[in-house]
């Protein structure tokens, strides 16, 4: 079924239509126009934001994340959205069908935060040193964050590839309501959040960009003429900020400013890629895996549901097929010194409706490829203000949030709300520490709260996962899964893949924690406490015995 729940699976055509369609094959129409828009929109906004953030909330050089990320990150993208326009025409030529929609693929948004904030930024800081630093060292630490950066992506993509011969398996043992609500922690409090600040930092661009994508593409209305509602925002932000500017009565947001954008094109500080000097950052990578592998492991399952979105709307597309094109994307742009993973996206049927075919990803491909490879884009990242690129974001916030909601049972709604929690707590460390940066000395009941935020903040993508994964499993009344997800919270804990109390949330083993930072006890405390709430459980469903699906105490039916 389709996202509505309305749309059939189409039947095969006549061999009378497949010859007409062999005849004259329909890769391109009108619709791939608002597709296109949309798509490419995206992804420029998902580069811009990495750039910016990087530079503006850890103090990144924006030049060196402009000629060393972005060319990379662009091949991932130009190869994965070739790889599904041939897919598309393949499927046209073998069912000589003339309508259908190739896969969109683009950057990952939320793990375009996930590295920014949890994995580039704290490596280059931790490369860096604290206090101002030579330029000599600001350069050493950007360019070590950027292996470490190029390492993750890479481990990401190897995951994703050992992924999609098991593609089914996984979605059977994680629950949806554990995935999808962890995405939507990081939906909410990062994707859509964090860029509404830079909307209100500039509201005369930003709330006028903002209405304009709520009203064209989360309300669905349609623009005058037809113009694509990402292309009408950006461009009535973008004119608003010029004439604004020139005018002299709006003050420009914060925007982290190239030395020279001339200077960027054609960039080839990235081809020292090719040297494989990153390598040498893996065991500094090793401690980011925790963040890493549910982003990718989040996308496998994404790829999953998007193609089964695909096959509702008429276009049957293979799922392992789907997840290693975004798999091999993705070790492609690590390679090549690309920071943010590929994923196809969600919303094939909106991108159907619209009527695009094969030409919009064709066309993504183009763009994104010569602005990235030419250094265009750094003339890109200077002319756009953020507040007028950044609710085309919000709306992907908005969306994925909404279809988590969608795809996820109404009983497991509460999981779904659960999971958002820890990302909360990562929100208020993440504006916590700049204060700390900057000098504040928090009294001491206070920094005792904070550190217990830090703790719930640590690892939050799998501690979401796991609370999530458990309530699940506590709404059917599998006591016994609900076990199993405590215990597995509980082992994570004691080697600190969640809940590591230390800034940095370093790795550790059981008996280094001698002097950790102190929660309740400590890392040992927590683990006995996730054990212990095993045993309840294990023991309460032993209990229960066969009737243990029955109603509960409201005398409600079971949600099994």
């Amino acid at each position: 079924m389709s996202q509505d729940g309305s749309s059939p699976r189409r039947s095969a055509p006549s061999p009378a239509q497949g010859f007409a369609a062999a005849a004259s094959p329909v890769w391109a129409s009108p619709g791939d126009v608002n597709a296109f828009f949309g798509l490419a929109l995206d992804n420029l906004a998902d580069l811009v934001l990495a750039v910016s953030l990087l530079a503006t909330v850890f103090g990144y050089p924006a030049d060196f994340a402009v000629s060393h990320f972005v060319p990379g990150t662009a091949i991932g993208v130009v190869l994965g959205d070739l790889l599904y326009t041939w897919m598309a025409l393949r499927l046209a030529k073998r069912t000589g069908r003339r309508d259908v929609t190739a896969m969109p693929l683009g950057l990952d948004t939320p793990s375009t935060f996930g590295m920014v904030f949890l994995v580039i930024g704290p490596a280059f800081l931790a490369a860096k040193g604290p206090g101002d630093a030579s330029p000599q060292t600001v350069l050493a630490a950007a360019r070590h964050a950027w292996h470490v950066g190029m390492c993750a992506i890479v481990a990401s993509g190897l995951f994703k590839l050992a992924c999609a011969a098991v593609a089914g398996p996984i979605r059977r043992l994680v629950p949806r309501a554990g995935l999808l609500g962890s995405l939507t922690a990081v939906a909410l409090v990062l994707i859509t959040f964090l860029p509404l600040l830079d909307v209100f930092r500039s509201p005369l661009v930003g709330l006028v960009s903002l209405g304009i994508v709520l009203a064209s593409l989360t309300a669905g209305i349609r623009c005058p003429r037809g113009v694509p509602g990402a292309l009408a925002a950006l461009v009535a932000g973008w004119t608003i900020h010029l004439v604004g500017e020139r005018a002299g009565w709006l003050v420009a947001a914060p925007h982290a400013a190239l030395a020279d954008p001339a200077a960027a094109l054609w960039p080839t500080a990235w081809l020292s890629a090719f040297s494989l000097e990153w390598l040498a950052a893996w065991p500094d990578t090793v401690r980011s895996l925790p963040i890493i592998i549910p982003f990718a492991l989040g996308t496998v399952v994404g790829g999953i549901d998007c193609t089964e979105s695909a096959a509702a709307a008429g276009d049957e597309y293979d799922t392992g097929t789907v997840i290693g094109v975004e798999a091999v994307a993705t070790i492609v742009a690590g390679a090549c010194g690309g920071v943010i993973q590929s994923t196809p996206y969600i919303g094939h049927p909106a991108y159907k409706a619209m009527g695009g075919r094969a030409a919009y990803t064709l066309a993504t491909a183009i763009v994104i490829g010569v602005a990235g490879l030419t250094g265009t884009f750094a003339w890109l990242y200077q002319a756009l203000p953020p507040a007028a690129v950044y609710p085309i974001l919000v709306f992907i916030g908005l969306e994925i949030t909404a279809q988590s909601f969608r795809a996820t049972p109404a009983r497991h709604f509460p999981a779904v709300a659960i999971a958002c929690v820890p990302a909360l707590a990562a929100l208020v460390t993440l504006e916590a520490d700049k204060l700390l940066a900057a000098g504040a000395t928090p009294a001491p009941e206070l920094a005792a709260e904070l550190l217990v935020i830090r703790v719930l903040s640590a690892g939050f993508i799998v501690t979401s996962l796991a609370w999530a994964g458990m309530t699940a499993a506590l709404v059917d009344r599998r006591l016994g899964i609900a076990a199993a997800w405590a215990a597995a919270a509980g082992v994570l804990t004691l080697f600190g893949v969640i809940h590591s109390p230390w800034p940095d949330g370093r790795l550790f083993l059981p008996w280094q924690v001698a002097d950790a930072p102190s929660v309740g006890g400590g890392p040992l405390h927590l683990a006995a406490a996730y054990g212990l709430l095993a045993l309840v459980f294990a023991a309460w469903g032993l209990l229960q015995g066969p009737g243990g699906n029955g109603p509960g105490e409201n005398g409600a039916a079971p949600h099994g």
